[in-house]
């Protein structure tokens, strides 16, 4: 099939569902000017002090820079805090809101994204699965008593060395250094409590298509194969409803019956136009 045939194909897979399953990797924010991190130098280009450390992306993202330079940790994720609060989701996501509106069972949202871009668009929390955590909610590096707690009062100033200023984010349960509540490399100490609840959710709506005997439309959106958490997601999902699946990449988007070649917002303006 050429292009135009596969979108014709993705239209019609669409139109017909009762419910939307959508995955969404780094790719899905790329359009709304969100960095991808796509090997070190794209990783470098947004974070040009990281260059100089010559930390990559896997490195820079670890809880052990919370013991050891707890400075340096939060300039990285209060640099991506901010940015993600400021950033508007594109008109993508207003697009899915949209469709998703006009299913009978509605939508669900699985991505790897810890940039909360889906609930500020309009989908409801308990739509949304991050499987990596967010940034918009905190906890202890210690992890004490399991509790998480909002990151909408923390703000982080960074100076031009790149290290966050004093003071940095506390938990107010024991005073040690706060971190985002997002799942990092090499990490022991995440509190996955709230992502668990989001997996019982996902679980439940799952199982309820199933025993309505509904078939969903299942869209893959910017998901690499560096973590394939997304895409395998999206295969297990798609195995076992017996429907095909539809992947958004504009590089990787083969090994699924329905292959878009685009970025996320021209792809979903082309298969919801009418």
């Amino acid at each position: 099939m050429n292009l135009s045939e596969h979108l014709s194909k993705a239209k019609q897979i669409l139109a017909e569902a009762d419910a939307l399953f959508i995955t969404a990797g780094a790719g899905m924010g790329v359009d709304s000017g969100l960095p991808d991190f796509r090997g070190a130098e794209g990783f470098w280009r947004a974070y040009p002090k990281v260059r100089e450390l010559g930390l990559r992306f896997e490195e820079m993202a670890n809880p052990e820079w919370f013991e050891k330079d707890p400075r340096l940790a939060w300039a990285f994720y209060g640099h991506r805090l901010h940015l993600y609060r400021d950033t508007e989701p594109h008109e993508g996501f207003k697009k899915l809101l949209d469709l998703s509106g006009a299913k009978k069972y509605g939508a669900f949202i699985f991505t790897s994204n810890v940039d909360g871009q889906f609930q500020k668009a309009g989908f409801r929390e308990d739509q949304v699965m991050e499987c990596h955590g967010s940034i918009h909610h905190l906890q202890c590096t210690d992890n004490c008593q399991g509790k998480l707690w909002s990151s909408e009062d923390t703000s982080i100033e960074i100076s031009e060395d790149f290290q966050a200023k004093e003071p940095l984010p506390v938990s107010p349960c024991c005073g040690a250094i706060a971190r985002p509540n997002i799942l990092m490399f090499g990490d022991f100490s995440w509190e996955y409590s709230r992502t668990d609840a989001q997996r019982n959710r996902l679980s439940a709506w799952i199982e309820k298509l199933e025993s309505e005997n509904v078939k969903p439309a299942i869209v893959e959106i910017g998901a690499g194969t560096a973590v394939p958490t997304v895409r395998n997601s999206s295969e297990q999902i798609a195995k076992r409803f017996g429907v095909p699946l539809i992947r958004i990449n504009p590089r990787e988007s083969f090994g699924a019956e329905v292959q878009l070649p685009l970025g996320a917002l021209e792809a979903l303006q082309q298969i919801t136009a009418e």
